[in-house]
């Protein structure tokens, strides 16, 4: 197992997510290759993707930072697992907090909200650099997090 405090002290050139994020799933720790997605306000795309092979992958997802409808729930949380995702970090919200915190999967957001997000508002991206929380999220860096936070480094640095 790896603690991100001991891969920052490590690795000193990790980058750190500014502590903006929850932890809403039912597994503490996690970490894996980045896949990443660019949305706003429509999980669409986060549901096609959720639907592939994860692989030990982590899921980011840019929502833009939107606190005005939820992007993952239980039933998003139910299919990660099924399909063998590491985790998911959410910058944006998901709601059924308590279906999600019973999953043992890692899913950090930055609030939670009940209404659902609208399919067809918006186009998605996936598989493209994105940035938030101070963070530069490229598609195969490696993201690593637990109850400390969310680091992020260009190849795998745990053992």
């Amino acid at each position: 197992m790896f603690a991100t405090a001991d891969l920052c002290d490590a690795h000193p050139d990790v980058q750190v997510c500014a502590p903006v994020f929850r932890d809403f799933g039912g597994g503490a720790a996690f970490h894996g290759s980045i896949a990443t997605l660019k949305v706003f306000e429509d999980n669409a795309l986060v549901r096609t993707t959720l639907e592939l092979p994860g692989r030990g992958r982590v899921l980011v997802v840019d929502g833009g930072g939107s606190l005005r409808c939820a992007l993952v729930g239980g039933n998003l949380g139910s299919l990660a697992l099924a399909n063998g995702w590491a985790g998911l970090l959410v910058h944006g919200c998901v709601r059924d907090s308590a279906e999600l915190a019973s999953q043992p999967i890692g899913i950090k957001a930055l609030a939670v909200h009940p209404r659902k997000s609208e399919r067809g508002l918006h186009l998605g991206h996936a598989d493209r650099v994105v940035e938030f929380a101070g963070v530069r999220f490229a598609p195969g860096a490696w993201l690593y997090a637990d109850a400390d936070g969310v680091v992020v480094a260009a190849q795998a640095i745990h053992a």
